[in-house]
């Protein structure tokens, strides 16, 4: 499962570059083509900061995300925890997308920074919100009418997206409410039609990828449905305009009996939110391997069985 803007945070993956050769070397090779492109190193600026600050640059968190996963899912491949299947949610669906073979890994990663850019050239600043509470409350007043549903993570976790004044109000409601919040990393409010002004700029880029058949079935949180043959390049837009429908994607593969969700997105949240979206019934498991609390290695360790030396 691969997780998009928000999940990042600085010194990300920094324990497992420092101490896994294969992570480190796929690590610098991805980012050895984006500094290329962006005169720095988003790896670097990811490490220089300490955690308890945002890291929310997008032209450096879009491809830092995109690299950390991808060498991530390189690194469990090569160790032999090979998925069936890949989950994209928003941003992470470009990675996804190129492990499993439906998108050139260079390709989605010029994709990934030039749409970064064409965010923050065309986009009036925005944010958003995730809030603990039933996803009814988005209806309540001061709330649906200043923002949009960005996305329903599981029955009491969603997310909304706005301009800084509109999530301010909308924050301040919360509080009158007693529900719990917190807002996002992220600068820009996506899956809102506040990210439509770079539209036309988006829509030229993935017009310009090519897309073929992936080598394994991809599940998109943009549809809730599972891709097997190459999609249309609008497909892609709408990962970035759309709501993140993870609880109903969640709901979809749960049809199909048990899985082994496994996160490698820097915080490890879509695990989390896939254990809550889970029926209590089912034979599913998850795994996190990355999160902001340490401890990187022996995730990693113990879910492949294999010691780092």
């Amino acid at each position: 499962m691969f997780s998009g803007q928000g999940s990042q945070y600085f010194q990300m993956g920094r324990e497992l570059y420092d101490r896994h050769p294969g992570f480190r070397a796929a690590v610098k090779r991805l980012d050895a083509l984006a500094q290329s492109l962006l005169g720095k190193s988003p790896i670097e600026e990811a490490h220089r900061g300490e955690k308890a600050q945002n890291f929310d640059r997008l032209r450096y968190t879009h491809p830092a995300i995109f690299i950390i996963e991808h060498a991530l899912a390189e690194c469990l491949m090569s160790d032999d925890i090979v998925p069936d299947m890949t989950l994209g949610a928003s941003l992470g669906t470009f990675a996804a997308a190129s492990i499993a073979g439906f998108i050139d890994t260079e390709q989605a990663l010029r994709t990934v920074i030039a749409q970064a850019d064409a965010v923050e050239t065309n986009c009036e600043r925005g944010g958003m919100t995730a809030i603990v509470d039933d996803v009814a409350l988005f209806d309540a007043p001061g709330i649906g009418e200043r923002t949009t549903l960005a996305g329903v993570n599981f029955d009491r976790h969603f997310v909304v997206s706005a301009t800084h004044a509109d999530l301010d109000a909308v924050e301040a409601e919360l509080r009158t409410r007693g529900a719990v919040h917190q807002r996002l990393a992220v600068q820009y409010a996506f899956h809102s039609h506040w990210i439509e002004p770079a539209r036309d700029d988006v829509r030229a880029l993935l017009d310009a990828l090519p897309v073929s058949d992936g080598r394994m079935p991809m599940v998109c949180c943009a549809t809730a449905a599972i891709h097997t043959r190459a999609f249309r390049s609008d497909h892609l837009w709408d990962v970035v305009r759309q709501p993140i429908r993870f609880a109903d994607t969640i709901a979809r593969l749960e049809r199909e009996g048990g899985w082994r969700y496994i996160d490698v997105g820097p915080s490890g949240t879509l695990a989390t939110f896939a254990k809550y979206a889970m029926p209590a019934e089912s034979r599913s498991t998850t795994a996190a391997i990355l999160t902001p609390f340490g401890r990187d290695l022996k995730n990693y360790e113990a879910l492949t069985g294999i010691a780092v030396v």
